[in-house]
């Protein structure tokens, strides 16, 4: 992990005036060829200075960390507040609404050269970890709570203060059942407020709730699923918030009825823990090297999971519906963590047709992509009307296919990242009015990058609506490594390699 580098063009290295040599290295002589030796000529000889541009388009900036930044999340209800943790240990909250008078990107060729801009001050110093912080987030629905989780294997909670504090926060609840932690989710479904998920490296997937009054357990285990058997690399919850479907290295797909809605519903569990279970022996699920990267549709019909060799995969999932009136009750609440590990239903739920479920195309594969040539890192649906899916791979390219025309490749954007690995990609939910059409994605050439997905193959320059720059780039530790655009997208917040967070204006389109 590299650290960061100041992009300060004015540091002169100056001489020592009183340093002293030793005279008999002063009559060291120096044959050549002739009496003169011409100075060599790199300009002639080709060997040229490598001119170096540098370019920071942002309006605001936090460098409060030491190392590279791993994990950014967005307060649901006040997107100006923002959180991030790295590769020193720690996490931060701050406030990335830039200042009043920002100072305006400059020409380094500029004269008089432009005045250094003040970080933005963090609200609050998170700290508890003794190794990197690689993944963040809020709680659902109005993100009273924030997590942290890491590769000490620790999921520390903290309150989310109301104002900027100069001392440290310290975790009031803290689980470490694993040796290490690759994500954290909060859950969306609004029966189990203030919800988290994660998956760990040795494939076991935890879902917590926080009840900040149990003074002696304000932390506890809703589930705990053991079904992978490798790395469990990523996960997404459907929309309502009752199904978590995880991906892991050994190329398998669960989708897990974390509060027995599902089963309530009358759906049955084919594997005894999960509503749906995808491993390599079905030779059309099969994608050698590992799943790395899952996504849910908007509606929750379409679960998409990519891996190794621009491989995707994308399954139906069971509908699940409560009619007016009715309610699923399930013992998720207060639940005790072993009891219910292996995710069995859960304490009775309605029977007899008091909740319906459409289990239709469930567990079906309804298409096998590849039209990309290395790894799936991150994948993303577009908000309706669209019905497109976007997918960034390793090697630079973007993909856009078309979910409601039998998953047709509408644009493949090969040099989407410069060659350089696309690590996130995301549209932008603007509402109902906004603008949704709109991608977002950044990658190893420390570059955020926008695109117009109207307008099909004939786009012009792949549909790129702008890019900004600051990040050191070039794929050796100045990648951007993730980023947020909540409030409609206007503003973009990333997570960069080079242990600084950028704030870019992006304005609507």
């Amino acid at each position: 992990m590299s650290a960061h580098e100041p992009h300060d063009d004015d540091t002169n290295v100056q001489e020592d005036d009183d340093e002293m040599f030793n005279p008999e290295d002063m009559e060291e002589e120096f044959e050549g060829e002739g009496d003169d030796m011409p100075m060599s000529d790199d300009d002639e000889e080709g060997g040229a200075m490598e001119e170096i541009m540098l370019q920071n388009d942002s309006i605001a900036h936090f460098d409060g960390h030491k190392d590279s930044i791993f994990s950014i999340a967005q307060h649901p209800t006040h997107p100006q507040l923002v959180a991030t943790g790295g590769g020193d240990d720690v996490a931060y909250l701050w406030d990335c609404t830039p200042p009043q008078a920002p100072v305006l990107p400059a020409s380094y060729e500029s004269n008089p050269q432009p005045v250094e801009r003040h970080s933005q001050e963090p609200y609050v110093k998170l700290e508890g970890h003794t190794d990197s912080v690689n993944a963040i987030a809020f709680s659902l629905p109005d993100g009273k709570f924030v997590a942290t989780a890491g590769l000490d294997g620790r999921l520390n909670i903290y309150n989310t203060p109301q104002q900027p504090q100069s001392e440290p926060a310290k975790a009031f609840a803290s689980a470490a059942e694993v040796e290490e932690i690759n994500w954290v989710l909060p859950c969306p479904n609004p029966t189990y407020p203030n919800t988290f998920a994660l998956g760990a490296n040795d494939g076991s997937v935890w879902v917590y709730t926080i009840n900040e009054q149990d003074a002696a357990s304000p932390l506890t285990i809703v589930q705990a699923f053991y079904l992978h058997q490798a790395s469990c690399t990523a996960g997404a919850w459907t929309p309502d918030g009752k199904l978590l479907c995880t991906v892991s290295e050994d190329s398998t797909l669960y989708v897990w009825d974390v509060f027995g809605d599902a089963a309530a519903a009358g759906l049955s569990n084919p594997s005894g823990q999960a509503v749906i279970g995808l491993t390599g022996e079905d030779e059309r699920f099969l994608i050698e090297g590992g799943l790395y990267s899952v996504a849910v549709s908007p509606g929750g019909a379409l679960v998409a999971v990519g891996g190794a060799e621009g491989q995707i995969r994308v399954v139906g999932l069971p509908r699940l519906s409560i009619p007016a009136g009715q309610s699923v009750t399930s013992g998720a609440k207060g639940a005790g963590p072993r009891g219910k590990a292996g995710g069995a239903k859960q304490a009775g739920g309605p029977k007899g047709g008091q909740s319906t479920a459409a289990s239709g195309q469930s567990g079906v594969i309804l298409a096998a992509l590849a039209a990309q040539s290395d790894g799936i890192e991150t994948l993303s649906f577009a908000q309706p009307p669209l019905t497109l899916l976007a997918a960034g791979s390793v090697d630079g390219s973007i993909a856009l296919f078309d979910v409601a025309h039998n998953f047709a490749i509408r644009r493949h954007i090969r040099d989407a990242h410069e060659e350089e690995a696309v690590i996130k990609v995301e549209f932008v939910n603007a509402g109902q009015n906004g603008s949704n059409y709109m991608l977002t994605s950044c990658g190893n050439d420390g570059v955020v990058r926008r695109w117009d997905v109207r307008g099909g193959t004939a786009a012009a320059n792949g549909g790129l609506s702008g890019e900004w720059r600051g990040h050191r780039g070039g794929g050796e530790g100045g990648g951007v490594m993730g980023f947020v655009q909540g409030g409609g997208g206007r503003a973009i917040v990333t997570a960069g390699d080079d242990s600084v967070s950028l704030v870019f204006n992006a304005p609507p389109q």
